[in-house]
């Protein structure tokens, strides 16, 4: 497996890992039909990724050539001074494979260059990522959110991790 860079020709990937990941991960949180009626929009990964806002690095990994997961990272959009992990998903037939192992530490070491300390926000109601983030010693620092998602107020728990 390669962790990578991603590029401007990864966006369709990277869009539908993204949708893939929720369909499965969400599904007993959030209104199915919704999730199903997500479209797939590669355009604003695309931008990303060809001239990324100050700070934001976002990493594939691939296998046999094809991408199976990402991570995007970069400034805190809640403290100054600290890194946030903004999303890292994996395509759900990859999943327990090492691919999201590979992408967080690739991630926490990006982060690592420029941040004490990194955050993340992840739905409380998800106990497989909680339990992603817990093992790669991340832990809840008290702070948690309500999100509206489809029309759902989606409880969101902020992780820390302490990067050196």
């Amino acid at each position: 497996m390669e962790i990578r860079l991603a590029r401007g020709d990864d966006a369709p990937a990277v869009e539908r890992i993204r949708i893939g990941a929720w369909r499965v991960a969400y599904r007993d949180v959030l209104p199915a039909a919704d999730l199903d009626a997500m479209p797939i929009d590669p355009g604003r990964w695309r931008a990303r990724f060809e001239s990324p806002p100050d700070g934001w690095a976002t990493f594939v990994a691939e296998r046999d050539s094809t991408v199976i997961g990402f991570a995007a990272v970069g400034p805190s959009r809640d403290e100054q001074g600290v890194g946030e992990l903004y999303a890292i998903y994996v395509e759900p037939s990859a999943w327990s494979t090492g691919a999201g192992r590979a992408l967080i530490v690739k991630a926490e070491e990006q982060l690592a260059d420029t941040y004490p300390i990194a955050t993340l926000w992840v739905l409380t109601a998800n106990p497989r990522a909680r339990r992603f983030y817990e093992l790669a010693g991340w832990y809840p620092d008290g702070s948690v959110k309500a999100e509206d998602i489809f029309g759902v107020a989606a409880e969101e728990t902020r992780y820390r991790k302490e990067l050196r």
